[in-house]
């Protein structure tokens, strides 16, 4: 079986409409967060697809989503630590960010306002609820495991920074589930790792290329997305 893997999508739907179009036999497709554009819209893609929050989203519209309201045609949001089941595959999913400060709060006691809103990460009940669940062939989250290296731009014949911006939290679910693949997206970039004995790939944002997974063997093809 074929499906596909996105990510990072901020309301680009054309290219995501593209990808779907050009794989018509794919039946279904995953996303690892950042689906909706800046004004909170979401797509009604021509395959379904199964998506986990990243942290640019339009958190209200989740909550209505959460609480059992149709979503738009051929989407299936995927609540944290829950698992779903795409085609014939088990996927798992922890979207959104990691905060230190927040992490230890209730998800139903995250804050919002319009300025800044806290449903945007994702806590420790949610991530321990990942754990529990069982046979899980891909687990998808926003961020990366550690170690994930990225080097910041400094300033003209300053030495650059090196930081990790890899999530320990995610290699805790990573460990304990043990999927067959886990797949992020976030940092706009396409890496391929191992992280707790599991291929981990950080997926590109979907006007550059995507993910066409056989899933019988977890291999996949990287495939550009210019227009």
């Amino acid at each position: 079986m074929i499906i596909g893997a996105v990510a990072d999508v901020h309301g680009n739907f054309e290219a995501l409409t593209r990808a779907m179009l050009r794989h018509a036999t794919v039946s279904s497709w995953i996303c690892v967060g950042d689906l909706a554009s800046r004004t909170g819209a979401y797509p009604e893609p021509p395959a379904p697809l199964f998506w986990i929050k990243g942290n640019n989203e339009d958190f209200d519209r989740i909550a209505e989503w959460e609480r059992g309201s149709a979503q738009p045609r051929n989407l299936h949001y995927l609540r944290n630590g829950t698992a779903a089941t795409a085609g014939l595959v088990r996927i798992a999913g922890l979207g959104g960010t990691f905060a230190p400060t927040w992490f230890d709060t209730p998800a139903a006691e995250l804050p919002h306002t319009a300025r800044d809103d806290k449903r945007r990460h994702f806590v420790r009940e949610e991530a321990e609820a990942c754990k529990q669940l069982p046979a899980i062939d891909i687990l998808m989250t926003h961020e990366a495991a550690r170690p994930f290296i990225l080097v910041d731009e400094s300033a003209p014949g300053a030495r650059p920074r090196r930081r990790d911006a890899g999530k320990p939290a995610i290699n805790d679910v990573i460990a304990t589930l043990q999927p067959r693949l886990h797949l992020c997206g976030h940092h706009h970039r396409f890496v391929e790792t191992v992280r707790e004995g599991v291929k981990s790939v950080c997926i590109d944002r979907i006007n550059r290329s995507y993910l066409v997974i056989e899933t019988d063997t977890m291999t996949y093809d990287k495939v550009e997305n210019a227009a």
